[in-house]
């Protein structure tokens, strides 16, 4: 009798695990099966095809302008879907190299009087790869450089942030990666691996956490989101070195770690994620904020997420696309880019696309 209890003891034990995997398989399958139903939900309209590596989203009014990384802009009408090729006039040429070219773009808060926008872009300086950010003057379907706000961003051919928006406090956000050097994210003397704040002047605003300095928030290894809350908290995407994408909240001053802590890692002085993507990859860039969510465009991961604000679950809103690279929400609607003809991707029939999904049966 005793020999048969040593018998049965090992044997309940491993029945007990596997009653456990099984039950945990079984949750995992069905949180999958939930991502899928939400995606397949989701009302897409395509507006626009044919688009080459698009990069951001802006509009106005029914037009939407867009930046493609070659170092074009194009207007597409949100009524008709055409796509009207825009001239842009640079004083250095947009060099299109990894993951460089014409990035970001972000029109005025008074462009409807102004005409004017602000772009970020890859260029050239004594065979050394730099960024930098200018003002645009719209004249019909011209776009002129009128001034350079800030040159000599470090630049290479991997992390180049280059995402730009204007805060709720009217300053131009700007973020910058580290361009293949992790050691400058922690460098205050160098621009790279940073969150820039300025004003729309170009100048350095009086209470930005470090005086006289651009940096708002450093310790990024390559941050292609910006977004805000309504209570005026900002957010920021990062791609991290093996899987380990963060969102974080960003705050003036603070150290976001890299290249020194990643995901749970934690040192003194420097600021975790709110959230990160552990052993899984997404690759996430542009992202926005909508009732409570950020909504996320993925490039590796291929979809469009959602990540509640409230209680850090995610889930996908579209995953029919490939890579993502860019989303504005405008009322009850998400417009998004693909990127699939990026070099990284698999291109489908008519990429790259310019689409529409339909936000309010998803909340």
């Amino acid at each position: 009798m005793y020999k048969m209890c040593i018998l049965l003891i090992p044997l309940l034990f491993i029945t007990g695990c596997s009653l456990d995997n099984a039950q945990k398989k079984t949750e995992q399958e069905q949180k999958v099966n939930q991502e899928v139903e939400e995606a397949v939900a989701a009302s897409t309209e395509i507006i626009a095809t044919n688009l080459t590596i698009p990069w951001t989203i802006t509009k106005q009014d029914d037009m939407f302008y867009i930046t493609q990384r070659e170092g074009k802009l194009i207007a597409i009408n949100q009524e008709t879907g055409n796509v009207t090729p825009q001239k842009l006039t640079l004083t250095k040429a947009v060099l299109h190299e990894g993951e460089g070219g014409l990035l970001g773009f972000v029109l005025a808060p008074d462009f409807e009087t102004t005409q004017q926008a602000f772009a970020y872009h890859t260029y050239t300086q004594a065979g050394q790869i730099k960024n930098r950010v200018v003002v645009l003057q719209k004249n019909e379907d011209t776009w002129t450089e009128i001034k350079t706000l800030l040159e000599e961003i470090p630049g290479g051919r991997i992390h180049n942030g280059g995402r730009m928006r204007i805060g709720p406090d009217g300053m131009l956000y700007v973020t910058t990666g580290d361009s293949g050097e992790p050691e400058l994210s922690q460098n205050k003397n160098s621009l790279a691996g940073k969150i820039l704040r300025m004003n729309l002047n170009g100048t350095v605003p009086e209470d930005n956490p470090i005086q006289n300095s651009y940096i708002y928030s450093y310790g990024h290894r390559n941050p292609q989101g910006l977004a805000w809350d309504n209570e005026g908290n900002l957010y920021s995407s990062e791609h991290g070195q093996s899987a380990h994408d963060e969102i974080n909240l960003i705050k003036p001053g603070s150290n976001y770690g890299w290249p020194v802590i990643q995901g749970d890692e934690e040192a003194p002085g420097m600021v975790k994620p709110i959230y990160h993507t552990g052993n899984i990859t997404w690759a996430p860039s542009g992202i926005d904020y909508h009732d409570g969510k950020l909504y996320i465009a993925t490039l590796r991961d291929s979809k469009i997420r959602k990540l509640d604000l409230t209680n850090k679950s995610v889930s996908i809103l579209h995953d029919k696309s490939g890579r993502m690279r860019d989303v504005y929400v405008e009322d009850t609607h998400l417009y998004s880019i693909t990127s699939n003809r990026d070099g990284r991707g698999t291109p489908q029939e008519d990429d790259d696309k310019l689409i529409k999904i339909e936000l309010s049966s998803q909340e």
